[in-house]
């Protein structure tokens, strides 16, 4: 399975706002899909105009992409550089614009443009960050695939309650606890698709230095970046506990360095709850959904892969894997799988699910150049 990290860091001052909560919020549920990568995908009106949009609170402030903002008139009057996962980039930045989804009208608020959509291939227009949903506290139900904005201080659920406050950077930061070790403060990021994200330094603080580690891609705005990764447990919120987690691990100099930061806390991870985060009220209320106790999927293959209508392009070996002992590179592309077509397996959307089947399966491949091999599955992290 590929994971894809959206989590820009747009630290700068943000203009005066208005924003208002429609009396009847409460029954006003957003529907959302998740994408490939965990992130909620869901409608909105920018300026009057229909859109789609990723809910994620890991990023200060919210933007548009450069091509929605031409179909709807907006120009950038002014430039400057952002702090971002992979790197630095350029935001422009738009006066005015009024954003309404749910029960929340917000007005008055300049809009961020970016130019690096072609990195996040979700589908969507906006990215709604922290700016917009710290008016509010933002009920997320991941069984049901709907969320709702509510008055700061309600709560529609009972749950296990943690602390959480708001960064000078203006991003939501919580704390969870890995094998005992207590991670504070870490991001809570509902556009990070992973589960996990902790720094080295805490990932030997935690005493997992004996865990099986392989590598793993992940996508910010600034770019591409290959982090390592282990399976491990436990994972806790308070007393809440999750058996196994997948922890991806930055190495010094990056966003959690930037962000001082011991970890950031993603999609992946609250999906297996019902989420309350109200940062007004410094606190959010986790409830265990259906997901509670669901094994990590782990790739059995070592590929990750990005589908095409009629091929699979690996853009990426894991370490210490079998595609990897096998001598698998970055680039190749795979057009048939055991017999089958990718363009017909795509059509049954399995097209990459063998590339985490049972460990001891042996599939066979027949790259687009015509070559043939066998891969041989196992687990090896």
């Amino acid at each position: 399975m590929i994971t894809m990290l959206l989590l820009p860091a747009l630290i700068a001052a943000q203009p005066q706002a208005s924003a208002q909560l429609a009396p009847d919020a409460e029954s006003r549920w957003v529907p959302f899909e998740l994408t490939a990568g965990n992130q909620l995908r869901f409608a909105i009106q920018v300026n009057g105009r229909p859109a789609f949009a990723i809910l994620d609170s890991g990023v200060t402030d919210s933007f548009i992409t450069a091509a929605f903002a031409d179909r709807i008139g907006l120009k950038a009057r002014a430039r400057e550089q952002a702090t971002a996962i992979g790197g630095s980039v350029e935001i422009g930045w738009a006066r005015g614009g009024t954003i309404a989804f749910g029960g929340l009208t917000r007005t008055g608020s300049r809009i961020g443009i970016s130019g690096a959509e072609g990195l996040f291939p979700f589908g969507a227009d906006m990215f709604v960050g922290a700016d917009v949903l710290s008016c509010c506290a933002l009920d997320i139900d991941y069984d049901a695939r709907r969320f709702r904005l509510l008055p700061s201080g309600r709560m529609p659920f009972t749950g296990t309650t943690i602390p959480l406050s708001r960064a000078s950077t203006g991003l939501f930061r919580s704390e969870v606890m890995v094998a005992g070790h207590r991670l504070r403060p870490a991001v809570v990021d509902t556009g990070d698709g992973s589960s996990l994200t902790i720094s080295r330094a805490n990932w030997v603080a935690a005493g997992l230095g004996n865990a099986r580690l392989t590598t793993t891609l992940g996508w910010g705005m600034g770019g591409v970046s290959i982090a390592d990764t282990a399976v491990v447990s436990p994972v806790a919120f308070g007393e809440l506990a999750i058996p196994e987690s997948e922890i991806r691990i930055e190495d010094p100099g990056g966003f959690l360095t930037i962000s001082s930061s011991a970890g950031r806390i993603g999609s992946g991870l609250l999906m297996r709850f019902r989420v309350l985060i109200d940062p007004g009220a410094g606190r959010m209320v986790l409830r265990p959904g259906k997901q509670i106790d669901a094994p990590v999927i782990r790739s059995t293959s070592g590929l990750l892969m990005h589908p095409e209508p009629t091929q699979l392009r690996v853009i990426h070996v894991m370490r210490n894997s079998p595609a990897a002992s096998a001598g698998w590179r970055d680039s190749e592309t795979i057009c048939d799988v055991d017999g089958v077509a990718v363009a017909d397996l795509t059509r049954l959307g399995g097209a990459i699910n063998w590339g985490a089947g049972k460990p001891g399966t042996t599939v066979r491949l027949t790259l687009c150049d015509g070559t043939r091999r066998s891969l041989t599955l196992r687990r090896f992290y």
